[in-house]
C-alpha cells in the first residue's frame, strides 16, 4: 500500500518530493540542493527539455554555479529563450527574431512619418481653405 501511495505524488504538484523538471529529464534523483530546482519546476518540462537540447545539462550547472545567486533566474530565462529561439531559427536564434523585430520598427516609423506628413499636408490645407484667421491648427506629430 506504502508504494501506491508513493507512486500517486506524480498527480499532485505541491507535493514536496516531486523532482524538478531537470532530474526528471536526466532521470536521476532530485536532491535537496540540486541546482536546476528553482529554475526548472516539474510543471515546466519543456524548458528545461529545450535548454538541455541547445546548451547541454552540464554547461547549464556549470553556468548556475558561476553566476551569482540573485542573478540566476534571469540567467535561466535567458537560456530558455535563446534555446527556444535556436529551436525555432538554428542559424540565427534570437538575433534573428531581434533583426526581424528591427526592421518592422523601421517600416512602422517611415510609415507613422508619411502619415504625420499627410496630416501636416491636411491641416495646412484645411485651414487655407475654410478659414482666413491667423489661427493655425495644433496639429501633434508623433514620433517615437
Amino acid at each position: 500500500m506504502a508504494s501506491a501511495a508513493a507512486g500517486s505524488s506524480s498527480s499532485s504538484t505541491a507535493y514536496s518530493n516531486s523532482p524538478c523538471a531537470a532530474c526528471k529529464f536526466l532521470r536521476r534523483k532530485c536532491l535537496p540542493d540540486c541546482i536546476f530546482a528553482p529554475y526548472f519546476p516539474p510543471e515546466e518540462p519543456q524548458k528545461f527539455a529545450n535548454v538541455h537540447k541547445i546548451f547541454g545539462a552540464s554547461n547549464v550547472s556549470k553556468l548556475l554555479n558561476e553566476v551569482l545567486p540573485h542573478q540566476r533566474e534571469d540567467a535561466v530565462n535567458s537560456l530558455a529563450y535563446e534555446a527556444e529561439a535556436r529551436l525555432k531559427d538554428p542559424v540565427y536564434g534570437c538575433v534573428g527574431a531581434i533583426s526581424v523585430l528591427q526592421r518592422q520598427v523601421i517600416r512602422l516609423q517611415k510609415e507613422l512619418d508619411a502619415t504625420n506628413a499627410h496630416l501636416i499636408r491636411f491641416a495646412y490645407t484645411n485651414n487655407n481653405n475654410t478659414s482666413s484667421s491667423s489661427d493655425d491648427p495644433i496639429v501633434r506629430v508623433w514620433r517615437f
